[in-house]
């Protein structure tokens, strides 16, 4: 073959993966559309792998990205789609770059055999060895089952066109993405494709690259001061991007940026946390952690209901070694305010409104405790006993669990007012943004997420 042919079969070859809708997809991804490829032209069977891999930028941060390739064989898992994604992996861990992985597959090569068992064992170690180290978005465009959507949903955050399917069932039950966001395995859902790779791209713009990068000094609009909702007056405009919205609902996640700087906003209102909102916000806790992005706790809640969801945010906020600042907005009582915001959550700085009520205990027993036999003492000739203990319990709240007395007993660092909120989580990131600590020698602890 003459070098004229051996080019023009080059440039066809080029044309045919560029015409492909993985190719299309990667390349609304990367800034200008630009990527190098990586391994192009890698054969599977009597054609090339079923995936697109390559290297870009996404708002000018360095991202490796694969998307399975529909147009090909169906986008079926073989063993060189995997050996093309652990090589993204592998480039990934040695430059601490952040992975996009695009789902769009009928399932796997079946003819492979338990060579196809090798490569998603291959896929999925590689994954959790990266989970981590570097952030892992994965975008679920189409249809995601079996193995691999185990392997999709190891990623740290998760998103899903509307009209994609994610499920552990072959059979294709239980895959919608309304299922999947109310079950907290989505962590956004978008209108469309395009809408979803668009939601990518912000986050990237919000994360750092790796375990070991800090992310922040991005451009940032002031926060809207006129809003009611207190994550909007803290969070720079136009910066939020909430997490799991439609699970856990007495708990909201967001991340977003505080004068250009990351942060992970974890609102915790309801009078009572419920075991989904409560392992939600502990695993948002850990995210932020792993990759150093300021936690921001805003705490107005009396009670957990389920005490092993309680135990594993407990361990969540102790674990942190990230900068943690709790802002006390209403009522911190018992084991919500020493898990989120006192020496269990080893907050370093925390804050409360000036109308914040805290105690040790909830204050119907805080005060029967306290005041003892006078507690029974005024009720005793009551005639409506009943409204009588409520004044009690109300008036003792009123002059005894107060933001003012936490702070006289060192449990509190400053009292403000709701106003100064975003200037004072400002100041304390900053203050924090140097933040180190060393930890003791072990794994992991052993309370499963």
């Amino acid at each position: 073959m003459s070098i004229v042919s051996k080019t023009e079969a080059l440039e066809a070859a080029r044309s045919e993966i560029a015409a492909t809708q993985a190719y299309q997809r990667l390349s609304k991804l990367f800034d200008d559309g630009a990527f190098t490829e990586i391994d192009t032209f890698a054969r599977s069977a009597d054609s090339f792998a079923e995936v697109v891999a390559g290297r870009g930028t996404v708002n000018g941060v360095g991202v490796f990205a694969y998307a399975q390739n529909r147009d090909i064989a169906g986008g079926a898992m073989s063993k060189a789609q995997a050996a093309k994604i652990k090589k993204v992996y592998d480039l990934a861990l040695k430059t601490g770059t952040p992975v996009v992985a695009v789902y769009d597959s009928i399932g796997g090569r079946l003819s492979e055999g338990t060579e196809l068992l090798g490569a998603y064992g291959d896929v999925l170690k590689y994954s959790s060895n990266l989970s981590g180290v570097v952030p892992q978005i994965s975008l679920v465009l189409g249809k995601c089952s079996g193995t691999q959507a185990l392997i999709a949903v190891s990623a740290d955050i998760v998103i899903l066109s509307a009209n994609a399917e994610l499920t552990l069932n072959t059979d294709g039950s239980n895959a919608s993405a309304k299922e999947n966001a109310a079950h907290g395995v989505a962590h956004i859902v978008e209108a469309d494709e395009d809408k979803a790779i668009e939601k990518t791209k912000e986050l990237i713009a919000l994360l750092p690259s790796n375990n070991l990068d800090y992310a922040g000094n991005v451009e940032f609009e002031e926060a809207d001061d006129a809003s009611d909702d207190v994550v909007a007056n803290i969070l720079d405009g136009g910066s939020a991007v909430e997490l799991q919205a439609d699970y856990g609902k007495s708990v909201r996640t967001v991340l977003g940026s505080v004068e250009g700087v990351t942060v992970g906003v974890a609102e915790l209102s309801a009078k009572e946390l419920d075991g989904s909102s409560t392992a939600k916000a502990a695993r948002f806790i850990r995210f932020c952690d792993a990759f150093n992005i300021p936690v921001i706790s805003l705490i107005n809640a009396e009670k957990f209901t389920c005490i092993k969801a309680a135990a594993k945010l407990t361990s969540a906020y102790a674990e942190a070694t990230t900068a943690k600042i709790t802002v006390i907005t209403g009522n911190a009582y018992g084991a919500v305010y020493i898990a989120a915001a006192g020496t269990g959550a080893s907050a370093d700085i925390t804050f409360a409104w000036a109308g914040a009520s805290i105690s040790p205990l909830s204050p119907e027993a805080a005060a029967v405790i306290t005041l003892g036999d006078d507690f029974g003492g005024k009720l005793k000739d009551s005639k409506d006993p009943q409204a009588d203990r409520a004044a009690i319990v109300a008036e003792y709240k009123e002059s005894h669990l107060t933001a003012l007395n936490a702070a006289a007993n060192g449990f509190v660092e400053d009292v403000i007012d709701p106003s100064e909120t975003r200037a004072k989580i400002a100041a304390a990131v900053e203050i924090l943004s140097d933040k180190r600590v060393s930890t003791l020698p072990k794994k992991h602890n052993n309370l499963y997420i």
